[in-house]
């Protein structure tokens, strides 16, 4: 048996929830893992015990409920190898309780749960084991005659586990007409599985001696097993660096910023469809790649291949930053992915692949993408701009609004606050033709032009023309000269 010295904290095994626990679960401690059924507590339960035997360590699986063989059916679909785990098969249909009168103890209330006890206490003792699941330890209410004698058992188990020197984890059905309140205290750790309205959440009520970061957390279970997405907490990540700033590579659109973009700020760009919110992005990530800054973007509006096409015509090099590795777009489209794996794919770009501005092109289809979020997107979007601003990455978000001319709006979404840099395109019409303008309505961290000016997309690239000092009425649609003689 392995040294709880010798292990630190013990690992569940199910990627990432670790992360959620600080590191994984105390040694010698007992968890309860709780939900309702179908909520994945037996497969969380596999993922706990094949990691200790990927770790050398002996492992046991009390199955009070389902027998044995359904449980390695389970964990082989899952791709676990359960070839090293002990079972103690304790079911209504196991071997050892269809054969003899000891099965009646699942039948009446009366019978001596002793004879049950006696049973995990043999082969503990025989197998030494570091890591025990009982599944579920709720079979055992049905086996005493009272609630005392219950509560009584369970602790005395638990005590005789941890003396052993095991690491426990029990499960639990979670339900109105089985109350756990009882578990709930007798145990170091309990964790919730939840599973309803289409999202599966892992979250912590009780970790005794430890921290836990706060959920909930979303949960997926594929072809692979489970997985979780721990939640973002923008207050965990701080990375400092130099204040720089992050020119278009446009002189009159750099004029209108005051020479450009802070470096970790978020910046919105805000305007109409066909304005050019994109395109303008993609001119501050060209003009970045040059500088060798690496860039990811995360499009939820566009199919890429339009992207590039678009952006090729105007001189937009999109193509060879995508083959040299300065840029990565990803194409997100609705229900895909959790709002939680979203983030935890921009940290990963972010902590491991080194980006430096992070743009998510298209509030509205982020929005539509992620609409069963608890909490909303909109308030994760603004953990999101935390992030980016707390690891000094410069974010670009493309926020539709729909009007395309007449009173104007800075965002669609009453978003404004979120951003540091609100950079409008408009629409108007001028001497009978659609023309294009720009402008910077917020920047947190500098002075800026007060002015707007023509915006033209041509194949010699982004065009941005003199201050419109001459023009009133520009952000109605139909802008009028001042002085008409």
């Amino acid at each position: 048996m392995t040294s709880s010295a010798d292990r630190g904290r013990v690992r569940t095994g199910v990627p990432r929830a670790d992360e959620v626990l600080d590191g994984g679960l105390l040694p010698e401690s007992a968890t309860l893992v709780r939900g309702t059924p179908g909520a994945g507590k037996t497969i969380f339960g596999l993922h706990f015990l094949t990691a200790g035997s990927e770790s050398g360590e002996t492992e046991l699986y009390i199955n009070l409920g389902e027998p044995e063989a359904y449980i390695e059916a389970t964990a082989s679909g899952f791709g676990l190898e359960t070839d090293a785990v002990e079972f103690l098969d304790l079911s209504p249909s196991g071997s050892q309780f269809q054969t003899d009168s000891t099965y009646d103890l699942f039948h009446s209330g009366e019978v001596e749960t002793p004879s049950l006890v006696a049973s995990i206490r043999e082969e503990v003792e025989a197998i030494g084991p570091d890591r025990v699941m009982i599944d579920p330890i709720t079979e055992i209410r049905h086996l005493t005659p009272n609630e005392r004698q219950f509560r009584t058992q369970v602790l005395g188990l638990i005590d005789f586990l941890k003396a052993q020197g095991a690491t426990i984890l029990l499960t639990s059905q979670a339900a109105p007409s089985i109350p756990d309140d009882d578990l709930q205290f007798l145990v170091d750790t309990v964790l919730n599985l939840g599973a309803g309205a289409g999202r599966r959440t892992l979250d912590v009520s009780k970790f005794r001696g430890s921290s836990a970061r706060d959920g909930p957390h979303t949960v997926t279970i594929r072809e692979d097993g489970m997985c979780v997405w721990p939640k973002l907490d923008p207050t965990l990540y701080q990375r400092d660096g130099p204040l720089e700033t992050l020119s278009s590579g446009v002189d009159e659109l750099d004029a209108l910023l005051d020479g450009g973009i802070a470096t970790g700020t978020v910046t919105f760009l805000s305007g109409p469809t066909g304005a050019g919110k994109t395109t303008t992005g993609l001119q501050f990530i060209s003009e970045a790649a040059r500088h060798g800054r690496q860039s990811v973007l995360y499009s939820f509006e566009e199919k890429p291949r339009t992207m590039l096409s678009r952006s090729e015509s105007i001189g937009i090099p999109v193509r060879e930053m995508l083959h040299d590795g300065s840029l990565v777009i990803e194409e997100i489209t609705p229900d895909e992915l959790t709002l939680d794996e979203f983030t935890h794919r921009i940290r990963t770009e972010v902590e491991e692949n080194d980006a430096e501005i992070v743009m998510i092109d298209g509030v509205t289809g982020y929005q539509r993408a992620f609409k069963r979020t608890d909490d909303g997107p909109t308030h994760r979007l603004a953990k999101i701009g935390r992030y980016l601003r707390n690891m000094n990455v410069t974010g670009l978000i493309t926020n539709e609004v729909h009007q395309i001319t007449g009173d104007f709006r800075a965002t669609e979404q009453r978003m404004s606050h979120l951003a540091d840099s609100i950079v409008l395109l408009r629409h108007v019409e001028y001497k009978g033709e659609l023309r294009k303008v720009i402008g910077v309505l917020k920047m947190r961290t500098s002075d800026f032009e007060k002015g707007l000016r023509m915006l033209e997309f041509t194949e010699d690239g982004l065009l941005v023309g003199e201050p419109l000092s001459d023009l009133r009425g520009i952000l109605t649609g139909t802008p009028e000269w001042h002085d008409e003689d």
